[in-house]
């Protein structure tokens, strides 16, 4: 089954795009939410390199509603195609054994999916974008359950708007061990504070699993936050796209269709 395939994840700060040309993702594109009236023509860009392609289609996965149907119209305007999304109309690649999987957001799901195919055994995600989620699936590939926290910006701005004094400050790797002004102390609390937690949570896996997982970082702020450390075996900014990629395969061939 040759894949041409332009795959959307609608988060809720960017939409990214990926396409898959017969199986191989050759293209990206992230388009900020504020940005969306740029939509039509950045998917219309990534369509065309499939667009003549055999069984060309578009998937997609979404953690933000609202903008599912601004998305969907976006794409049919690019495309002349429908978004087939991911829990809805493709079924989920793997277990979800979550209390209730239909509120467990989709793009955990996709990239624990994606992690696990590339790993072959249990592994964890970070996903480090608008929230730090920290996930984790058996050998079996099996999503267990994990974590979610403010990601860095909500963390900042939390900071900001609750406090009297405290600025909002700029999010950066921390040049010293200690925060020398506030807005240093600031920036440790939130670097530290954010890999402090992800260290705890692999720990805590790791003991549940029997052994110590791979842990594989995504999202927006995984490069500033985690690289070069010895925790991460790899950093992915493209999981979730692999992730929708390989659920509408797997989708396909196991409906024959």
């Amino acid at each position: 089954m040759e894949i041409n395939l332009l795959v959307v994840n609608v988060g809720n700060s960017r939409v990214a795009l990926g396409t898959f040309v017969a199986g191989e993702l050759e293209h990206t594109d992230r388009v900020n939410v504020c940005e969306r009236e740029q939509l039509v023509q950045r998917i219309a860009e990534a369509w065309r390199r499939i667009a003549d392609r055999p069984n060309a289609e578009v998937a997609g996965a979404s953690v933000n509603p609202p903008l599912m149907a601004e998305v969907e119209a976006a794409v049919r305007q690019a495309s002349g195609r429908n978004v087939q999304w991911v829990g809805r109309d493709i079924d989920l690649p793997i277990p979800v054994l979550t209390e209730n999987p239909a509120e467990t957001g989709v793009d955990r799901i996709l990239n624990i999916a994606a992690a696990h195919e590339q790993m072959g055994r249990g592994c964890v995600v970070v996903d480090a974008g608008t929230a730090v989620t920290v996930d984790c699936c058996n050998d079996a590939g099996e999503f267990l359950g994990g974590a979610i926290a403010p990601g860095v910006s909500l963390m900042l701005e939390a900071l900001h708007r609750g406090t009297a004094c405290l600025p909002l400050v700029q999010m950066e790797v921390p040049a010293d061990a200690f925060g020398r002004n506030t807005r240093q102390a600031i920036v440790q609390g939130a670097y530290h504070g954010i890999r402090g937690m992800v260290r705890e949570l692999v720990e805590q896996y790791a003991t549940r699993l029997g052994y110590w997982p791979e842990v594989i970082a995504t999202g927006g702020d995984a490069k500033l936050l985690f690289e070069g450390w010895e925790l991460i075996h790899a950093i992915a900014p493209d999981l979730t796209l692999y992730g929708i990629a390989l659920a509408y395969a797997e989708h396909h061939i196991k409906h024959g269709t």
